[in-house]
């Protein structure tokens, strides 16, 4: 019953978001190129079914990739930021004020510097989640209780041991947290990548498809993003509650 409640409940949700836009639809009477309605959208999805699959497999790719990269990256900074002291002090005011710029704002000196190929969607993807992963896990990491420290250091635990055998599983709760926000952010990363300079990409669908009034399929393409980007959620949340079954609610 549980199950089934926590599939019904979406579903549900979704429904009724569908039946308000229906809704809107029809009571302003917006012409379809302002707010095209369920039926259009449906006819869109269909019709570019091809061209939407091909742009949903690259830009998947290209969240994918970033977020394994970001997510590593992230992950590496915050335990070098821990185990030494000397090195906090010097990358973390760099990160901060990394976060001072707009990443949205590097998008187009990607592209020069990266081509219109897929490596600067993924270092746009990667910039994006970089900061919440590396953030949730260092805070994780900062966050042990004392009474763990207190007991490696009474038992004379070498600094990296007390690091790897007790701050590191305490933190892989944030981690997962983080890892979680990061995997709502990377397709944020790809499609813009994608609306700046691409030649594929659901971005690069919807751009075109602004520039040809056609409304229909950009709700298509956006609908197919939304769903990507739940469904890699979803995986990603169900992943670390089996990792980390023990902290899971």
């Amino acid at each position: 019953m549980k199950a089934a409640g926590g599939v019904l409940r979406p579903c549900l949700t979704c429904l009724g978001l569908v039946a308000i836009w229906w809704a809107a639809q029809a009571i302003l009477q917006l012409p379809p190129y302002l707010l095209p309605g369920p039926p259009e959208m449906g006819r869109a999805l269909w019709d570019n079914r091809g061209t939407l699959a091909g742009g949903t497999l690259t830009t998947f790719t290209e969240t994918l990739l970033g977020l394994v990269i970001g997510t590593a990256l992230g992950a590496i900074s915050a335990l070098l930021m821990v185990a030494s002291g000397h090195l906090q002090r010097w990358l973390l005011p760099v990160l901060l004020l990394s976060q001072a710029v707009p990443v949205f704002a590097l998008a187009p000196l990607l592209v020069l510097w990266f081509g219109f190929g897929i490596a600067s969607k993924v270092v746009m993807a990667v910039l994006v989640i970089f900061f919440p992963v590396m953030s949730a896990t260092f805070d994780g990491l900062r966050r042990v209780p004392a009474g763990w420290l207190d007991l490696a250091h009474t038992m004379n635990a070498a600094p990296w041991r007390t690091l790897v055998f007790v701050r590191l599983p305490a933190a892989l709760p944030s981690f997962g947290s983080g890892l979680r926000v990061a995997a709502v952010f990377a397709p944020i990363g790809a499609v813009i990548g994608e609306w700046v300079g691409a030649s594929s990409g659901l971005g690069y669908i919807m751009l075109n498809a602004n520039a040809r009034v056609r409304t229909d399929l950009m709700f298509a393409a956006l609908v197919v993003l939304s769903l990507m980007t739940i469904t890699l959620w979803w995986a990603v949340d169900r992943s670390v509650r089996r990792l980390l079954y023990w902290s899971a609610p």
